[in-house]
């Protein structure tokens, strides 16, 4: 590859870094053919970009990126895939779903929510993260229940007052 051609690349995934909100790397190495192109699908359906790179050209494009991601540079090792998605979980559900069958891929890091995840054993913790959408839901729903209540008691509470007022009326006429 030419130096010029490298640049190239870098560039690209440096544009791809920033304009994405979360990457995750992973070792799809060992993966068959079929399987590779069963987890490219499976990518797709999800809206999930799924990139194999040179770990060299990978650490200059993360160095150029905004982005603070000098601690996932030790896991730059061995065969590296970048999966890039605009929502946190996704490629980390992905990854756990995929690898029951078939070993890979094996998660080395994540750059999640403006934080970084190293090894494997941080799969879980990722799976769990909840989307931006997701916190939005739970906190509108909190602050709705409040209200909610607030209303249900006053028209509970206006029928009871109604039907004391009526009785009232009734006994003096």
């Amino acid at each position: 590859m030419k130096r010029s051609e490298k640049i190239e690349v870098i560039d690209q995934l440096t544009e791809q870094i920033n304009s994405y909100s979360h990457f995750y790397l992973a070792d799809i190495a060992d993966l068959n053919a079929e399987k590779s192109s069963d987890l490219r699908r499976m990518c797709h359906k999800r809206e999930v970009k799924l990139i194999v790179v040179k770990n060299t050209l990978l650490r200059k494009a993360l160095e150029n990126s905004e982005k603070e991601t000098e601690s996932l540079y030790d896991v730059l090792k061995g065969n590296t895939s970048i999966l890039f998605s605009n929502t946190g979980n996704v490629p980390a559900k992905l990854i756990k779903e995929f690898s029951k069958a078939n070993k890979k891929p094996v998660l080395k890091g994540a750059y999640v929510e403006e934080s970084t995840y190293i090894g494997a054993d941080q799969l879980d913790a990722l799976v769990n993260i909840k989307s931006k959408e997701e916190l939005l839901a739970d906190v509108i729903a909190l602050l709705q229940s409040p209200a909610k209540n607030l209303i249900s008691a006053l028209q509970s509470g206006g029928s009871t007052i109604s039907g004391v007022l009526k009785t009232l009326e009734e006994r003096n006429a």
